[in-house]
């Protein structure tokens, strides 16, 4: 990592070790969606958070991370939730109108709750440029997350 994102996993401000998150894991391109999910878990364990104040929640693709997010959200113990999931273009529209009512969606969680809710979300072209970004040459994107929400606690 570079930039903010690496000063952030060494330098956070607070307590990490009370505070208690949501991952929620889109099973659709789980080999994608599964390394998202180490990623994001593997890091937030790395700043401090204690494995039993992180909570895991499997839904069938992402166009349902919202409602999970938003079930988890709605919880007063959980501090901030990572959306994860990995939408790959296909031939007809259906890829822009599910990538566009699930950041919608997630967005929507973030301002209705006041709390962090990470968009943890791939939107690639085809299955490589998804696992380039789930660990492969462009880094995790669920690391980031990780980072993104403890950032914005």
């Amino acid at each position: 990592m570079a930039g903010p994102l690496k000063s952030a996993t060494t330098k956070s401000k607070i307590n990490l070790e009370r505070k208690e998150f949501g991952i929620v894991v889109a099973e659709w391109n789980e080999d994608v969606t599964e390394a998202l999910f180490e990623g994001a878990y593997n890091s937030l364990l790395s700043m401090g958070v204690k494995k039993s104040n992180i909570v895991r929640v499997n839904v069938p693709g992402s166009y349902e991370l919202p409602l999970a997010a938003q079930r988890l959200a709605k919880k007063k113990n959980i501090d901030a939730v990572i959306c994860l999931g990995c939408v790959i273009q296909g031939e007809t529209p259906h890829f822009d109108y599910i990538c566009q009512a699930v950041a919608n969606g997630i967005m929507r969680v973030n301002l209705d709750f006041e709390k962090p809710i990470a968009f943890g979300v791939l939107t690639t072209l085809d299955k490589k440029q998804a696992m380039d970004r789930a660990g492969g040459k462009f880094g995790n994107k669920g690391e980031e997350a990780a980072v993104t929400v403890v950032g914005m606690l």
